[in-house]
């Protein structure tokens, strides 16, 4: 499997275009010119989590932050509003293994990958079948809702939005089919070993399908937990004083002895809080992953892909700026573990 083209339309700096994308790619220019819009613009349309974000576009999304309709004072007698603007990206994926035609169904439909047209039957008369592949179009529509007073934003199987009275949504599974990982340079680092949603762990626990089971056993343990009733602390006398006075104001039966616990914690906050501790060196401490050196993060995210490729099986791999964190003789690990474990795989350099 891979993306084949983007069609993106009002998104970002990008009024209109149309790319075309072979089994690698990189993408090269200078700062502000694109390259991560087109990355953002496969994301909305493929990343499985990246819809969970509420809204999942907001008003700097849109070419030149124009999302509402043009005024309608000039509009001559009987003539319509003009419709708002939209963000459209179309994405069309191509070489689909077996499990995702099946999984596809209806919405497959055949490319000619020579010529880039679209045929209804696998072996269209008079066409070379070496050059049709099988394939399916997303496309993902953001716009502004003035009812709401938010934005709104999913994605389509994109022969529904004109053949079907109710467009079908590509659905989170859907995505997750799909393979498309998305490692932004700021964050994946950052990220690779905690539980966050998203993250490098995250994604091969879910890959795995193992679902942590510590959450609500942790959370009790927590919230059994008294950090401050030794005496010697000098916190409890200050409790019992405020205890005493509350007792002046409620019914006895209210009072209940104040107390600090750690029991308001959520699966939310431990997912973001729990993380692992590596041990370097000779020595036996173990600090958190994060606060290793720039190369061991590094590896540590290039060791990560390789199992999700491993796990995945079709996989299409997208990195910002590698270079920016990477030395040379990383870079070269990564491109060769990329192109033989990646269905695809896009990248993003500065131009030097």
């Amino acid at each position: 499997m891979k993306v084949t083209s983007v069609a993106i339309e009002n998104f970002r700096g990008i009024r209109s275009a149309k790319i075309y994308l072979p089994d690698h790619a990189v993408l090269t220019g200078d700062n502000n010119t694109g390259k991560s819009t087109v990355l953002e613009a496969i994301d909305l349309a493929l990343g499985p989590d990246r819809l969970s974000r509420r809204p999942p576009v907001d008003e700097h999304d849109f070419y030149q932050g124009l999302y509402l309709s043009t005024s309608g004072a000039d509009l001559a007698e009987g003539e319509e509003l003009p419709e708002a603007p939209k963000i459209v990206i179309e994405v069309t994926i191509s070489d689909l293994s077996p499990e995702q035609e099946a999984r596809f169904g209806e919405s497959v439909e055949w490319l000619d990958i020579s010529t880039g047209n679209f045929y209804e039957a696998p072996q269209p008369t008079g066409v070379d079948a070496a050059n049709i592949k099988s394939a399916i179009r997303v496309t993902f529509v953001g716009a502004y809702d003035p009812d709401e007073d938010d934005f709104t934003g999913n994605t389509y199987f994109s022969r529904s939005l004109s053949e079907a009275d109710t467009p079908v949504p590509f659905s989170k599974k859907d995505k997750q089919h799909c393979g498309f990982l998305f490692l932004r340079s700021i964050r994946t680092g950052s990220r690779a070993l905690s539980l966050e949603h998203g993250s490098l762990l995250d994604i091969i626990l879910r890959l795995k399908e193992i679902r942590p089971q510590m959450w609500e056993g942790t959370i009790g343990t927590l919230a059994a937990f008294d950090v401050a009733s030794d005496p010697t602390i000098g916190i409890s006398g200050v409790l019992d004083s405020i205890d005493k006075s509350l007792k002046k104001y409620v019914p006895r039966e209210w009072g209940v002895k104040p107390h600090l616990k750690v029991s308001t914690l959520t699966r939310e906050h431990l997912r973001k809080v729990v993380t692992a501790f590596i041990a370097t060196g000779n020595g036996d401490h173990a600090a958190p992953f994060f606060r290793q050196g720039t190369g061991t993060i590094n590896m540590l995210v290039l060791a990560m892909l390789s199992q999700i490729a491993e796990d995945k099986q079709n996989v299409i791999f997208a990195m910002e700026e590698v270079e920016t964190a990477i030395p040379p003789y990383a870079q070269k690990r990564i491109v060769h573990e990329l192109r033989k474990l990646a269905s695809q795989s896009l990248l993003t350099v500065k131009r030097r």
